[in-house]
């Protein structure tokens, strides 16, 4: 009898720390989503600057044909979304992480606070590699392939450019997340140096799938730069690395 109400206890408990969990996983969300509103709204302000400096790979908003009547006020609504999720980039990586590890010591916490303008920097460090050196290579590659004349249209054109700039964006906090779990001994460095050649498969895969073109010189130019920010990572790994029993005590 007492070991049936020791497992219903235990069953009790663990249903509790699940819907802590789910608790915590709610609130996090809705400090995101309340972030992401505001920080959208604050993008209204500066949208038509940002659309036409998104619009300069194509050769301005000229060279852009719209044919449905929604369509601008669409585009309009996607870059505010954009320029508001750059905003709230350092309060969504928080978010995250804190979920992830909700054992944080108060030191930890505040060493997470200040690794988000690192983080924030990387990020706009990669938004700045998209705009400034993957889509001058990569729009008039696609407008002239075949030499059939192209008049793209702002959805397509602002969807294609929003979404390689955002993943460009994020996986160059890949130099913080490696530190990161390097800090609460999940990764070590001689980890990563040993199981380098799977990392590369995987860049690769992942600059596949980024690269808005098939040509392997704009692969090469993503894969590049994320090759030499894992050699960063592993150095940091290497400096921030601590024991899990050490992270557990």
């Amino acid at each position: 009898m007492t070991t049936n109400l020791d497992k219903q206890i235990e069953s009790i408990a663990e249903q509790m720390t699940l819907l802590e969990h789910l608790d915590e996983l709610r609130r996090r969300l809705i400090v995101v989503s309340v972030a992401i509103l505001i920080t959208t709204l604050l993008s209204f302000i500066f949208a038509q600057q940002l659309v036409n400096l998104l619009a300069q790979p194509v050769g301005g908003l000229q060279n852009l044909e719209s044919i449905d009547v929604t369509e601008n006020i669409s585009v309009f609504m996607k870059v505010s979304l954009l320029g508001g999720m750059i905003l709230s980039m350092p309060v969504i990586l928080y978010q995250i992480i804190a979920f992830i590890v909700p054992g944080l010591t108060p030191s930890e916490k505040r060493g997470l606070f200040i690794s988000l303008p690192a983080a924030m920097a990387l990020f706009l460090s990669g938004v700045s590699f998209a705009y400034f050196v993957m889509l001058p290579r990569a729009v008039p590659f696609l407008l002239n392939f075949l030499d059939i004349p192209t008049a793209p249209r702002p959805q397509t054109y602002f969807s294609f450019v929003s979404r390689l700039i955002f993943w460009i964006g994020v996986s160059f906090e890949l130099p913080l997340i490696i530190a990161f779990l390097a800090r609460i001994g999940i990764v070590s460095a001689g980890f990563l140096v040993k199981n380098a050649r799977y990392a590369i498969i995987i860049i690769a895969i992942l600059a596949a799938l980024i690269t808005p073109t098939p040509d392997p010189l704009n692969m090469g130019l993503v894969m590049s730069p994320l090759v030499i920010l894992y050699i960063i990572g592993i150095v940091l790994a290497k400096i921030m690395y601590r024991p899990r029993e050490s992270y557990v005590k």
